[in-house]
């Protein structure tokens, strides 16, 4: 076996326990940029927490996010066989745009009460949310074209996990887009999606069970 053959060999263990991780890392920045407030004049510490509620709803959307991207990438590297040189790029890559989540997250917490500055930050975090998505689904192109995926799995299966990835790319593309007509319509689109992928992922289907 030359060393080629064996690169494309090789199992997705140490690409799990890496990609864990990253999103364990992800989840924890995003509650350190929660800062502690400082009260000003007479104010109490009641109303400067309550006045944070911007970052405590961005924290629980974005951690929901990272949680739903991780149990997915959890249960679709079941699917993968081997990978090779390209795929793991793209899956640091992936990872790349996970990490950056925390950043756009604590921006929409600072600015979303902020009229003139609402549209930039829900923008910015729209992009925050689109980075993950387009990733994953050119990980999940990769290895389908490169013959990376489970060769049992029946391909309407197959098909199906393309087009969902393609509706989430599309779908956070248009909240991109409205972010600059309606900022409140794009978070309620994103918040959305969110909730619809709460539901649990659609079980693999492999040629042997038809």
């Amino acid at each position: 076996m030359n060393s080629e053959e064996h690169q494309n060999d090789l199992g997705t263990q140490r690409i799990e326990a890496f990609s864990d991780g990253v999103f364990a890392i992800a989840v924890t920045l995003l509650i350190i940029e929660i800062g502690v407030p400082h009260l000003e004049g007479g104010q109490t510490l009641a109303d400067a927490l309550k006045e944070l509620w911007p970052s405590y709803g961005a924290y629980v959307l974005s951690f929901l996010m990272i949680g739903i991207y991780w149990a997915n990438h959890h249960f679709l590297f079941k699917l993968f066989t081997r990978t090779d040189h390209v795929f793991l790029m793209l899956n640091v890559f992936f990872l790349m745009c996970i990490a950056f989540l925390p950043f756009p997250t604590a921006v929409l917490g600072e600015y979303l009460r902020d009229s003139e500055q609402r549209d930039v930050a829900v923008s910015l975090y729209a992009i925050g949310l689109l980075l993950p998505a387009a990733s994953w689904f050119s990980v999940w192109l990769c290895a389908r074209s490169r013959g990376l995926i489970d060769e049992q799995l029946a391909p309407r299966y197959v098909r199906f996990l393309t087009l969902e990835y393609l509706f989430s790319n599309i779908f956070y593309a248009s909240a991109l887009a409205i972010s600059f007509l309606n900022a409140w319509l794009a978070l309620a689109l994103v918040v959305g999606l969110t909730l619809l992928y709460l539901f649990p992922p659609r079980k693999a289907q492999y040629t042997n069970n038809d």
